[in-house]
């Protein structure tokens, strides 16, 4: 029998079995627990999402700070909608810093969601709404109602059908709050297919994507109106309208992001 420090060790790494009866179409995740960083699997040891044990609050991956960048294009957002929970980085992240912020997530996987806690992602509340729900429906559902909208909704194959059609880019367009700004993972796809969608829903000037450096991800923004009208993004002005936390934490990413969109 473990005893000490190797029994605690052991037992708070296997405490997160998830016990529910299959359910069709959904794939059982797992965890995989160490000192540094707790992950959320489904196959092959690819990583969906990332936190660190002790700091389960900090945004980590470097493609959620950049789409958590759409805040240049929205600095003062009422309402978040997001598509995809996983370890929930960007709900905790929007629900620490975002107070002024509402946030709506949904996913579709209740295995996911069985392990919302163990993520600590914070229990519903007035700021904070998780839901079992599909995504696409999500969107078409909800017309004119998000300032700000992340998507990044994977299955264990990729980007799922649901979520890669016109008419779903149609909708996500639609659910934009005027002035609104959606902000997408693009992760070992077609991506190019995924933008040529977008700029038939948004239009070709409103429409632009930024390489990660250091990740196989792209990410997608695509806005309603004009949000900066002489062409580029004065950090300054638009950092002093976003929340100081936000700003603390995020100052790298809004840097690199209008570097990079002032060089597009």
């Amino acid at each position: 029998m473990a005893t000490g420090r190797e029994g605690w060790w052991r037992r708070w790494r296997a405490r997160d079995v998830v016990q529910d009866p299959p359910v069709e179409g959904a794939r059982m995740p797992r965890i995989k627990r160490g000192w540094r960083f707790t992950e959320l699997q489904f196959t092959g040891g690819v990583s969906q999402s990332r936190m660190r044990t002790f700091r389960p609050g900090e945004l980590l991956i470097d493609y959620t700070r950049t789409m958590m960048a759409s805040l240049l294009f929205r600095p003062q957002p009422a309402l978040i909608g997001m598509i995809g929970l996983g370890g929930g980085s960007q709900a905790k992240f929007c629900h620490r810093h975002l107070q002024r912020t509402r946030v709506e997530v949904a996913e579709n996987n209740p295995h996911v969601l069985a392990l919302r806690r163990s993520f600590r992602v914070p229990a519903d509340d007035a700021r904070l709404r998780v839901m079992l729900a599909d995504g696409a429906a999500f969107v078409r559902e909800n017309k004119a109602r998000f300032d700000i909208l992340l998507v990044d909704g994977y299955d264990e194959s990729g980007i799922p059908a649901a979520l890669s059609s016109q008419a779903f880019y149609d909708d996500c367009r639609d659910a934009l709050a005027p002035g609104g700004v959606l902000a997408g993972n693009l992760y070992a796809t077609d991506f190019e297919d995924h933008v040529r969608k977008l700029r038939r829903s948004f239009g070709r000037d409103r429409v632009w994507v930024l390489e990660e450096a250091r990740q196989s991800n792209r990410v997608a923004f695509a806005w309603a109106g004009d949000p900066f009208p002489d062409g580029r993004i004065d950090l300054p002005t638009v950092t002093a309208r976003i929340e100081p936390g936000a700003v603390r934490e995020l100052g790298d990413a809004f840097a690199r992001v209008a570097r990079a969109w002032q060089a597009r």
